[in-house]
């Protein structure tokens, strides 16, 4: 490490308070992902229903980014993550009412557009409070607290729906994204630039051209995350496999684990050290999901796809950062995270009905093939970047 990285700290107050924030409205949001499709089962939905529910949601984030990536540089940080959090609370609380899958359909478009508010916020606001040559580094350590919240969420709301009903779990979900509301207030925002005021967003301007690769490689790897979330508790149910819980619990301490040095790792030695490797450890993941004989096999992929996505996803997204100007970090953000949503959605959508269809393992195989795509289009890319700079020496 330089010297001029041991001088720029991470650790700020407000970097703190939005760690925090982050992990309690992840938290709530994490409670709700394996217990949704539980709740659509309930309300007497099928497969088909649960994967447009679950990409309803991606797909109404999606379609506020690029909305929120404009306002965060115009109207400021806080305006935008305080509106997001607000609409996030509200309609996961309305789920604890709900006895319509009609219903419950429109809210999931509601939580998203709160989501892709405040997701789109947090991340900005986090860049804000890193020192750029330590980005990488610093986005690894925010991500943990999305990450521990992923360890937590999914087995509290799984044990929790053995024991309460669905109405209290929800109400539980919405006091924990109250807590990120009041946590958040407190933060020093970044002031915004008098002359993003003034400046008129291009009307077909929603993305951030130079955040597009990274941005379009994490959408083949998020391809597959939607099965996971959706349909592994009910894979796992029909198989006879014990332990869905355990697999999400390992799945988020392995995130963790890489998280100490996949950052630092990019920092020193760029996205090209950590993606393939990541990448590769998904697809094997994905493989053994499609196999699954019995619960060890189930607790190997949960590592091995903790430890990839979790070495992946933080480079990627500093990446994206990276490239884009000082004052499209915002619209970076949102770029990258608009393809996360439309990986998820299309995902989650799609695999509703390949479950249906042909059965809950071919999900998992689809989602190998989409990594393999990803590694394949991240070697093309190298290749072409590699002859433009021969081209040029020339």
């Amino acid at each position: 490490m330089s010297a001029q990285q041991k001088k720029e700290k991470i650790w700020t107050k407000d970097f703190v308070l939005i760690c925090l924030a982050n992990f309690f409205i992840f938290l709530g949001f994490q409670m709700t992902l394996p217990t949704i499709p539980l709740f659509v089962q309930q309300l007497g939905g099928s497969d088909q229903f649960i994967g447009l529910i679950t990409g309803i949601f991606t797909f109404s984030a999606l379609l506020l980014r690029p909305t929120a990536g404009h306002s965060l540089e115009t109207k400021g940080r806080q305006f935008v993550y305080m509106i997001g959090l607000g609409i996030f609370v509200v309609s996961i609380g309305s789920y604890a009412f709900i006895t319509s899958i009609v219903v419950l359909f429109m809210m999931r478009i509601v939580q998203g557009l709160g989501w892709g508010f405040s997701t789109t916020a947090t991340g900005t606001i986090a860049t804000d409070l890193i020192p750029e040559s330590r980005r990488g580094e610093g986005m690894g350590y925010f991500g943990l607290s999305g990450n521990i919240a992923l360890a937590a969420g999914p087995v509290l709301g799984l044990t929790l729906y053995k024991h309460i009903s669905f109405t209290l779990l929800f109400l539980i979900c919405a006091a924990l994204g109250i807590i990120a509301f009041l946590l958040s207030s407190q933060i020093s925002y970044k002031p915004v630039d008098p002359e993003a005021r003034k400046v008129v967003p291009p009307r077909f301007d929603v993305m951030e051209k130079s955040a597009l690769r990274p941005s379009l490689l994490l959408f083949f790897i998020t391809f597959c995350f939607g099965g996971i979330a959706s349909f592994l508790p009910l894979y796992t149910d029909q198989e006879g496999i014990a332990g869905i819980e355990a697999y999400f619990l390992i799945y988020a301490i392995f995130l963790m684990i890489t998280r100490a040095f996949a950052g630092q790792l990019y920092d020193r030695k760029g996205h090209i050290a950590v993606f393939i490797p990541g990448a590769f450890l998904i697809f094997v993941a994905m493989f053994l999901l499609t196999w699954l004989p019995n619960s060890m096999v189930l607790y190997i992929a949960a590592a091995l796809y903790g430890l990839g996505f979790g070495t992946v996803q933080p480079a990627l997204q500093a990446w994206a950062v990276n490239q884009s100007p000082e004052n499209r970090k915002g619209m970076a953000n949102a770029t990258f995270f608009s393809f996360f949503d439309l990986g998820v959605g299309i995902g989650a959508i799609g695999f509703g009905f390949i479950a249906s269809a042909f059965g809950y393992m071919y999900i998992y195989a689809a989602g190998a093939v989409s990594v393999v795509i990803s590694i394949i289009l991240y070697i093309l890319l190298l290749l072409k970047d590699r002859k433009i700079k021969q081209h040029e020496l020339v």
